[in-house]
């Protein structure tokens, strides 16, 4: 993608944003989405931005847990009740942590279930929510993955198969190498 496309999309993205909130500046501030899905569920995602447009249409093209959110439920119109409304209030940047903390707290205890992954902030002491998952990494997919083989090796050899050294009797290696094997799909650990 070259940097018009880039841009002409970014335009795009705060056209829409427009559309729904012509009184939206690019000034300091925070701003919230927030919806109440069929179930009569609330959810929203409070944020804080230095350039409220633009960050606010930046979710739009962003894959993280609230921009695909966004894509999927769409905004709110009369053929689409259950989709996201957006609110949001100026303050100045250096009143942008307390403002979102204080928003995230207030939309926290009016029944609201948080996209939000921290308690808000940009500073020290930035705190996450208990009970969140934590994300999976590139080792915790190796971890899973060799989790899998061993189980399947294992339920393999149970059923249909017999492990042995190919020589008889066997060496110290090949008895250091069938002891390894055995350990390895042992699903004690």
């Amino acid at each position: 993608m070259n940097y018009k496309q880039i841009y002409a999309r970014k335009r795009d993205n705060e056209k829409r944003i427009k559309a729904i909130r012509p009184n939206i500046n690019n000034d300091s501030g925070i701003y919230v989405f927030w919806r109440v899905d069929e179930n009569g569920i609330k959810w929203c995602y409070c944020g804080q931005a230095k350039h409220l447009l633009e960050r606010v249409a930046s979710h739009l093209s962003e894959y993280d847990h609230i921009g695909l959110s966004l894509k999927k439920r769409k905004f709110y119109s009369a053929e689409n009740p259950c989709g996201w409304h957006l609110t949001f209030q100026n303050c100045t940047e250096d009143m942008l942590d307390e403002s979102e903390q204080a928003t995230i707290k207030a939309y926290a205890t009016n029944g609201y279930q948080l996209y939000n992954l921290t308690a808000g902030g940009q500073g020290k002491g930035k705190q996450g929510f208990d009970g969140k998952k934590s994300g999976k990494t590139y080792h915790d997919g190796l971890s899973q993955g060799k989790k899998k083989s061993r189980e399947l090796i294992a339920d393999l050899f149970s059923k249909h198969l017999d492990v042995s050294t190919k020589k008889q009797p066997p060496t110290k290696l090949q008895e250091k190498a069938l002891q390894k094997f055995l350990e390895f799909i042992s699903l004690d650990d």
